[in-house]
């Protein structure tokens, strides 16, 4: 567990409601253009018009026509239900860990918990700790030296949390009306009663809770976050060391995304690109199941990042010598 927030949180100023505020005016403002191309891209499932052009070029076509009369209900549709679909796929595995009987009945073999449950049958935790990535050896280190009871603890307090908060502060009617991230109510998760350091941190931990509560958070990935730098033109917004979702080491000349970036303030960000979302699925007749709330920003997000692959992988590249964590 840890409390270290002056070098594993954000500058002061980003809590500020003026700062949120010239944040959300900059990503209401490109989101237009990136929520265009992921409707004709089908978030990334299709194939774009500027590969189609340099496909025909290679060919010897300079131009190729492209259809002008979209159907974006019909591609908004598509791509609900593919994401809804992909989320589906391990959902049950999560659900089975946030099992309130089966955390007591671990009490009686933590070390169970942590080196089957976690270890195995938890997806996140499970690719993390057996994929052959470099950058993700300081995880598998720290999750071996983590000690089993408090694994236990803070991933039934997680599990605690979210049912409480789902079944007395979650009002359908009137949660998309929330306009302050204080009124949203998940401060509590960026504490230590909900972190393990190096092993459950900002970024499994709300992958596990939205995997079992959709509706109500927001999964907090590595692509989300670069996803609102990007959202957000890059821009400081008069922060004294870069953007607020940006980890810089200049000595390494290392760029990496803030995985230790507030999960309160990421919650509302997501909060409000729903509504963005909600707005244009309103404006074409598409249903968005409030239930599912979150998939279709995570479906968002991911596509906005993936838009900028080859830049994200050129500022990380040296990450490979450097060994940065995950959690």
């Amino acid at each position: 567990m840890y409390r270290h927030q002056e070098e594993r949180s954000v500058e002061a100023v980003c809590y500020e409601h003026k700062h949120i505020e010239k944040v959300l005016e900059v990503i209401k403002a490109r989101f237009p253009e990136y929520f265009k191309d992921f409707i004709m891209l089908e978030a990334g499932y299709g194939v774009s018009e500027q590969d189609i052009q340099k496909i025909a070029e290679k060919l010897g076509v300079q131009k190729v026509k492209s259809k002008k009369n979209v159907d974006v209900a019909k591609k908004f549709k598509n791509i609900i239900v593919e994401a809804i679909e992909n989320f589906e796929k391990d959902r049950e595995k999560y659900i089975a860990i946030f099992d309130q009987e089966a955390l007591e009945e671990y009490e009686d073999d933590p070390q169970y918990f942590k080196s089957t449950v976690l270890k195995k049958e938890c997806p996140i935790i499970h690719h993390t700790l057996f994929s052959s990535a470099k950058e993700l050896e300081k995880y598998k280190r720290d999750f071996n030296i983590s000690d089993s009871n408090e694994l236990l603890t803070v991933v039934s307090n997680l599990c605690y949390f979210a049912e409480e908060y789902y079944s007395n502060f979650y009002d359908e009617d009137t949660y998309d009306q929330i306009n302050c991230y204080e009124d949203l109510k998940v401060s509590d998760l960026d504490t230590e009663d909900y972190t393990v350091y190096g092993v459950i941190g900002g970024g499994i931990k709300s992958h596990m809770l939205y995997k079992v509560y959709p509706a109500l958070f927001p999964n907090r990935s590595r692509d989300a976050i670069w996803a609102l730098w990007y959202l957000s033109d890059k821009k400081t917004f008069d922060c004294k060391q870069d953007s607020e979702f940006l980890m810089i080491d200049v000595d390494k000349s290392i760029t990496q995304q803030n995985y230790f970036y507030p999960y309160e303030l990421f919650t509302f960000y997501a909060h409000q690109i729903y509504q963005m979302l909600k707005q244009k699925a309103d404006e074409n007749n598409v249903y968005l199941d409030p239930e599912y709330r979150y998939i279709i920003v995570d479906a968002f997000l991911t596509f906005v990042a993936e838009q900028h692959d080859e830049e994200i992988s050129f500022l990380k590249q040296q990450i490979r010598d450097g060994g940065l964590g995950y959690a």
